[in-house]
């Protein structure tokens, strides 16, 4: 017998719980925000858009992710959070409705040189285990396949009671899949000893060519004194004695001019004292030496697998884990879908799962054996991205910097069902994004601006795409835009040949990159642009490469330090007030005595957050107030750094401050759409596109005649796009050659010549499958990248 409904029965009323629907944030002022205010529904895809510097990371990524992640922390024990990065609260009146936040920004991994594709996204962890079960011979656990687990053995005497007590000696063992030579690097480094020393000249003549050993300092002091050998010999005539003495003797005791010292070898010194050091913290000229120096070479034992022989040995179809390692990720998918061991089902599917969103997130051509750190921005973000996939959280606030960064707009597409599968999984999807594709499947946009800098950190519109397109904000207006084919190309005025390119996937690769026109390289993420251009196109004199490394540099340096702008600058200021230029640099004789130039003061309070305070003594101007007491042109140094470019850009070109050296420099930073940026912004705080550009302007006053350039539109408002190929043809018309590599539609349909590679990623890759003028391109319609500029400008 069933029961029927009541007739009279209603729909129970919304519980109180599902009330919070929103994300409120009210009066958010960090960074160029201005006082924002919005609401953003749950559980929906939510867009930012913006010119370039107009607030969208400040609000999405400084503030509700931020806000988010410290207050997740202050959950944890006082003794976990001093382990933990402190975090202040952000600059904002009201934060609600928060959910987790989980950021995916464009942070290069971790440059560790054990961290692979693998063993950041868990495949490694899980083939080991199925290596270890399955493997044959068996050689050990899963750690004996780990590289990174080293072996281990041991012995001493334990006590033993049985009846009576007595002592009985043991081995322990324990099996890792280091290999022994290498360390699990899967590359030995040596020192280039040409390097370190002129042997053809003798210590007292200046062998050394070690930066701090040479010029009679303590460091040759300490060789030229010791006694061991002749200081006035050339060390070519050294015997096998004294040049082991020389460059590896143990570390000795003994007195040298008087004082008591210890004697060391040169290589384990350097090693000490440089080597073994972080690269990015060194002084420019110590870090240029060490690059210089160290040579690395394929370790001869493990062939570069960093696996152990044991671990090698044991094979499953045929393949040891160093061999499914080094296969493209999608063909491992195919190996491990032939496998069908009961026993190990569940471990099977999981590993399958991983593999297989490798391939739909569009990075099927990469290995699990890949270092971590030479992956790109957008690369590292997608396999970031993979983690999160098979996650079984839901209610999560998912935050994406830029998710189609590199990505081929035949790879976006893909990349928009992953966003909306993360959304309909129950999930908060936060993007900033400049791409139309991507802003057509928001739920809700938030457009910041109007402008970047002081002139932006507003919203200008909230709404749905339609409401977008019909507002009057600079994002609407363009929203449409689209470049047209043409009607003319320039003509070539020679050619720069590539023969037998072979450097990655290349498949021997013959072709010819016009010069004195603008050249695009285009073709779908890892089919070998980038492979061809940098592998190939010799690092010769007048060829400039700007590529997507990022800037070095700390809190103290900013864009007028690395431009070189500061120096015209101080020699201006000295010179109008009859003093040292040293005065007004803040790295230098003219900081603050209390902040040491930084600005800011930070307190460390042990187990709770650390506090980062303005200085109360030159109130974050960070110089000394009797150096703020010259003027140039009636401002001071810390008036001028405050200036943007492009004030400061008709603050030195005539009057007193007139300063050629320091304009030219400013209409570069211009040129490029920095003019919003300000002169003393810290490095630390600029974006990926923003660190480009201005790694352009300083390139664009080399004199190389060849210019190639990796993806500059990334990060670029679509106003933006228009002014960047502006610079592009000024560069082309004033006799440069310019080779970029580039997805977007904009920059190939503006190109004289487009190279085309593919016609897919890894394997699949690496063939010219296009050569000639877009519209050529368009009209044949014979590749990805021609049926998408098709569509593209309209034909």
């Amino acid at each position: 017998m069933s029961l029927a409904p009541r007739a009279d029965a209603q729909s129970p009323a919304p519980h109180v719980a599902d009330r919070h629907e929103w994300i409120r944030v009210h009066g958010a002022r960090v960074n160029n925000l201005k006082d924002v205010s919005i609401e953003m529904p749950k559980r929906r895809l939510t867009v930012f858009t913006g010119v370039s510097g107009s607030g969208k990371s400040s609000l999405v990524f400084d503030t509700i992710a931020a806000e988010s992640q410290r207050l997740i922390n202050e959950t944890y024990s006082a003794f976990v959070q001093g382990f933990m990065p402190n975090l202040a609260r952000p600059e904002v009146d009201v934060l609600d409705g928060l959910t987790t936040a989980i950021a995916v920004d464009q942070q290069r991994m971790g440059g560790d040189p054990r961290s692979t594709v693998g063993t950041a996204t868990d495949a490694n962890a899980m083939l080991r285990i199925l290596f270890s079960r399955l493997g044959r011979p068996y050689v050990g656990p899963p750690g004996a396949f780990a590289f990174n687990v080293p072996s281990v053995s041991a012995s001493g005497a334990i006590k033993v009671e049985r009846g009576a007590k007595k002592a009985e000696k043991v081995t322990f063992n324990r099996v890792g899949g280091m290999c022994p030579r290498c360390e699990g690097r899967g590359s030995v480094s040596d020192l280039d000893l040409t390097q370190l020393y002129d042997d053809s000249k003798s210590i007292n003549e200046g062998a050394f060519t070690v930066p701090g050993y040479t010029g009679g300092g303590w460091n040759s002091r300490l060789y030229a004194e010791s006694g061991f050998f002749d200081p006035d010999k050339p060390i070519r005539t050294f015997t096998k004695r004294e040049l082991h003495d020389l460059l590896h003797r143990e570390p000795t005791r003994m007195k040298i001019a008087g004082i008591n010292m210890t004697y060391e070898g040169l290589i384990p010194r350097i090693q000490k004292s440089m080597l073994s050091k972080d690269k990015e913290a060194m002084q420019p000229h110590i870090r240029a030496f060490v690059e210089r120096a160290v040579t690395f070479a394929t370790c001869p034992e493990c062939d570069g697998t960093r696996l152990a022989a044991h671990a090698r040995s044991a094979k499953i179809k045929k393949l040891s884990i160093a061999d499914a390692c080094r296969m493209e990720i999608r063909d491992l998918a195919d190996w491990v879908r032939g496998i069908t061991e009961p026993s190990v089902a569940p471990l099977l599917t999981a590993l399958q799962q991983t593999l297989d969103s490798f391939v739909e997130i569009g990075l099927g051509y990469l290995s699990l054996e890949r270092p971590a750190g030479t992956l790109s921005g957008g690369e590292a973000q997608r396999v970031k991205m993979i983690r999160h996939l098979g996650s079984s959280l839901t209610d999560v606030t998912y935050v994406f910097d830029e998710p189609t960064a590199g990505l081929h707009p035949h790879d976006i597409q893909r990349m928009n069902g992953l966003l909306l599968r993360l959304r309909d999984k129950g999930n908060t999807v936060l993007v900033v994004e400049h791409k139309p594709e991507v802003i057509a499947i928001a739920d809700h946009v938030v457009d910041l601006g109007p402008g970047a800098g002081t002139a932006g950190g507003t919203v200008c519109f909230e709404g749905t795409l339609d409401g977008l397109r019909g507002s009057d904000t600079v994002t609407g207006r363009h929203l449409d835009d689209r470049a047209t084919l043409k009607d003319s190309v320039r003509e070539p005025t020679g050619t720069l040949e590539i023969r037998g390119a072979t450097a990655n996937n290349l498949r021997d690769v013959d072709v010819d990159l016009p010069l004195g026109v603008l050249c695009v390289i285009t073709g779908v993420a890892g089919s070998g642009k980038s492979s061809l251009v940098h592998g190939s196109i010799p690092a010769a004199e007048g060829v400039v490469a700007v590529d997507q490394t990022p800037i070095r540099g700390s809190r103290r340096s900013n864009p007028a330090t690395y431009t070189g702008l500061l120096d015209p600058i101080r020699k201006a200021f000295a010179k109008a007030n009859g003093v040292k230029p040293a005065l007004f640099s803040a790295n230098s004789e003219g900081a603050c005595p209390t902040c040491n130039g930084t600005g800011v003061l930070y307190t460390d309070l042990a187990m709770m957050a650390g506090v980062a305070t303005p200085c109360e003594d030159c109130e974050g101007k960070r110089f000394d107030a009797a150096v703020l007491d010259y003027h140039l042109g009636g401002r001071d140094i810390s008036e001028v750094l405050a200036m943007p470019v492009t004030e400061a850009e008709e603050f030195f070109a005539d009057g007193e401050a007139r300063t050629p050296a320091a304009h030219r420099i400013l209409r570069r930073l211009s040129d490029v759409g920095l003019g919003y940026l300000t002169l003393g912004q810290p490095l630390t705080t600029l974006s990926g596109g923003e660190r480009q550009r201005l790694k352009l302007a300083t390139h664009m006053a080399e004199k190389g005649g060849v210019y190639v350039l990796d993806e500059p539109t990334a990060g670029l408002h679509l106003a933006d796009v228009e002014q960047l190929l502006g610079l592009l043809d000024r560069l082309v018309d004033s006799g440069k050659s310019v080779i970029v590599i580039e997805h977007h539609q904009a920059v190939m349909a503006h190109a004289d010549w487009i190279i085309d590679l593919g016609p897919g990623a890894g394997h699949d890759g690496g063939r010219v499958v296009f050569e000639g003028t877009p519209a050529e391109l368009v009209a044949g319609r014979a590749t990805l990248t021609g049926e998408h500029l098709a569509e593209y400008v309209g034909r």
